[in-house]
């Protein structure tokens, strides 16, 4: 086994821009940005992946509205290269890296009334009305970047197989935001809180066995992030980062157990991380969810199946509301997702 002195992290101002694709079929690069208005109690989750060497991008717009609506879209737009995330009516725009980032979104969105219809996603596309969005955020950076690419002692990239890839690098970053969110004739003003990501590598949802990613905010100066994460083999890797006085610590060990319905979705969540100097203890509340899929044909022609359930979530912590999501990732296998 490798020892930890033989990597190192490396992140620097230009990652916030696109990269030279590597030869893998599979490498994509993608941002992810969410917000909640904790007044509006509503918000949303932003996502473009490019997958240049497939000659498409993932495009996925999705708003949680303050009635219980949900307003989605998802596309997979031809793209010729990989200058920019600018795919589907979605266009991600670096002002300032690590500062300032614009997102703008201008098309059609799906307005479901009962958001798990994204169960049959073809059933809810000729079943439910669309309207015309027009969406226009900017993020600004609270905390410090966390994460980066993990390369060798001398700089050089890891060999990865790309069968077996999430993601070549990864960082996050929580957020502040501002802007409009405009659904048809209505019209919302956004001011509040999130988490954004960049990833860039070969990349196969069914990497993955599973897992449990909870960003949340709990104003401007808390927040947290815990993940929980099952690879390939028996053991959990359990990590993430909790914001606080102006600076990430990193959690040490955490623990993340949920209630379920009928369905298999996400309810409620009882949270525990640890940091080397604090405790902290976190219960969630799903407020609205929309379950999503990604298919795919493995080389031997076998079909595998992966479940991501998306919950706008409550939080309470220290006495303080937060929001944020709980995205569940789970293979299917024969009918049923393999998480806890």
């Amino acid at each position: 086994m490798a020892s930890p002195a033989q990597f190192k992290i490396r992140l620097d101002p230009r990652d916030e821009y696109t990269h030279e694709p590597e030869a893998a079929l599979n490498y994509n690069e993608s941002m992810y940005f969410n917000v909640f208005d904790p007044a509006r109690r509503m918000g949303g989750w932003f996502r473009i992946g490019n997958r240049p060497n497939e000659g498409y991008a993932e495009m996925t717009v999705c708003v949680y509205l303050p009635d219980g609506r949900v307003g989605f879209m998802y596309a997979k737009p031809k793209i010729a290269d990989n200058k920019a995330l600018d795919a589907g009516g979605m266009r991600i725009e670096v002002v300032r890296p690590f500062e300032e980032i614009n997102v703008t979104y201008e098309g059609k969105i799906l307005l479901l009334a009962d958001p798990s219809a994204m169960e049959d996603p073809s059933s809810a596309f000729r079943s439910n009305p669309t309207a015309h969005a027009k969406i226009a955020l900017t993020f600004f950076g609270l905390s410090p970047m966390y994460g980066g690419e993990t390369v060798n002692a001398d700089g050089s990239a890891l060999q990865l197989d790309p069968e077996k890839s999430f993601a070549r690098a990864h960082y996050e970053q929580h957020v502040a935001a501002r802007g409009d969110i405009i659904i048809g004739e209505e019209r919302w003003a956004i001011d509040g809180f999130g988490l954004r990501d960049k990833s860039w590598g070969p990349r196969y949802w069914q990497a993955i066995r599973w897992y449990r990613w909870l960003p949340m905010n709990f104003g401007r100066d808390f927040g947290m992030m815990v993940s929980v994460v099952a690879g390939e083999g028996p053991d959990l890797h359990r990590s993430g980062m909790v914001f606080e006085n102006g600076a990430y610590a990193k959690i040490e060990d955490a623990r993340i157990e949920a209630d379920y319905d009928p369905r298999g979705y996400q309810t409620d969540l009882r949270v525990w991380c640890r940091t080397a100097a604090k405790e902290f203890e976190v219960e969630g509340r799903v407020v609205s969810l929309v379950p999503l899929r990604n298919r795919r044909q493995s080389p031997d022609g076998t079909e595998l199946l992966t479940r991501i359930t998306e919950g706008m979530t409550e939080y309470r912590c220290n006495g303080l509301t937060g929001w944020g999501m709980s995205e569940f990732l789970d293979q299917i296998v024969d009918g049923k997702p393999i998480g806890p």
